[in-house]
């Protein structure tokens, strides 16, 4: 009999949260990007998952969100083999006081302004599985040596 071919894979957990206050979403700029992104974070190695988003999004904004509903992924595979996964969230109820931290500044844009501004790591695609049900998993392959990303249902 031959060796038996492990299954596990090394992954890296991180989420992310659209947080929404009626027709505003809170955006991030991170620090050393030329771009904005939503806020999120890696998740801690002794706290859940909706642990993790909470955490991230109070030390990212200053905002205590609740009832945070997941709405899909994104991932890829790393150039090491690790795997890249982060859990995408999204929460219209929170409390607390906006204010920005060391991974950059957060603000309120309306949504009809997204376009306008320069979102970074695709969060264009990501707002498609945060805002219906058609997709799930924004999911990166390497094709001719260079990343391309796909949203699956």
């Amino acid at each position: 009999m031959g060796g038996k071919l492990s299954r596990k894979t090394e992954i890296e957990l991180t989420n992310m949260c659209l947080i929404c206050d009626g027709n505003k979403v809170l955006v991030q700029e991170k620090k050393g990007t030329k771009g904005v992104v939503f806020p999120g974070g890696h998740v801690e190695d002794d706290e859940s998952l909706l642990e993790s988003v909470i955490r991230e999004m109070r030390e990212e904004t200053g905002l205590i969100i609740e009832n945070p509903i997941v709405c899909g992924f994104k991932d890829w595979i790393q150039e090491d083999g690790t795997r890249y996964l982060v859990l995408l969230y999204k929460a219209d109820e929170f409390s607390g006081k906006l204010k920005s931290s060391e991974e950059g500044r957060v603000f309120w844009i309306d949504r009809s302004d997204l376009d306008s501004i320069n979102l970074i790591w695709n969060m264009k695609e990501l707002l498609e599985i945060f805002d219906s049900d058609r997709y799930s998993e924004f999911f990166f392959k390497i094709k001719n040596g260079k990343y391309k990303g796909e949203l699956l249902g």
